[in-house]
């Protein structure tokens, strides 16, 4: 029974991530606890759940070969040192003021979604050039610190990011968020934390299947409904994810 349970939340809360392009240690970060697992082995073994979200997604978004190469490489080698560097805090620092800053300030992310509401419904290129690139760059590395260090919803600020910063639209953002967070940064983030702490091996299969098949599900519905429907998902969802941080 638990192992279907734990398929059901991986399916569910990855298929939401994989539309909105982040959020799913919303669902399953909780669960995994809820079933016993102390904090430190729950997020090591989400973090590697996670990475299957990423290859579901990139086998769906790899089908419409609209990522460009170069700024894809961009995305992975600003972030990864961020993402090294916050796994490895995080297992010397639990700091509740943190996530609830977090909280505060991705609920924000939803609430500036909402008010602009032509945001990302196009691409409108910007800053990969000169200074503004190399900001966008501190930016990512910013967020990879958080995506190694907190549980959930720093997809959502990467793809935010990506649209307002390098002006993308949504689906474009959530391709890049899904194959490079979900895929490399998680990887990179739950290989450290595998070597540094402990992870529940046992969960691990199920937990993959669900994060494979929800985190392709979510993908081919995000490519479906468009922009629009991104847009939508994608501020319901930070909301969440803020309120639980907050909670």
């Amino acid at each position: 029974m638990d192992q279907l349970l734990l398929f059901l939340i991986s399916f569910v809360a990855n298929l939401f991530s994989a539309f909105a392009g982040g959020g799913a240690g919303l669902i399953q970060l909780p669960a995994l606890i809820f079933l016993g697992l102390p904090f430190s082995i729950a997020l090591a073994t989400h973090k590697v759940a996670s990475v299957a979200l990423g290859v579901g997604a990139t086998l769906r978004h790899l089908r419409e070969d609209a990522l460009e190469r170069r700024f894809a490489l961009f995305i992975l080698v600003t972030g990864l040192p961020g993402v090294v560097l916050g796994a490895s805090l995080i297992l010397s620092v639990a700091d509740r003021s943190a996530e609830i800053a977090l909280g505060v300030l991705t609920i924000s992310l939803g609430v500036y979604s909402i008010l602009k509401h032509d945001l990302g419904q196009q691409v409108e290129s910007r800053n990969r050039e000169g200074i503004g690139f190399l900001l966008g760059g501190l930016g990512l590395f910013l967020v990879g610190i958080l995506n190694g260090s907190l549980t959930s919803g720093t997809g959502l600020f990467v793809t935010l990011w990506l649209v307002r910063w390098f002006g993308l639209d949504y689906k474009r953002a959530v391709a890049y968020t899904l194959i490079l967070v979900g895929m490399f940064w998680n990887g990179s983030g739950a290989l450290t934390l595998g070597l540094l702490g402990e992870i529940e091996w046992n969960w691990i299969p199920v937990l993959l299947a669900g994060s494979l098949l929800g985190g392709y599900t979510g993908a081919h519905l995000a490519i479906l409904k468009g922009n629009r429907w991104i847009k939508r998902v994608y501020e319901v969802v930070t909301i969440l994810v803020g309120t639980k941080l907050i909670v």
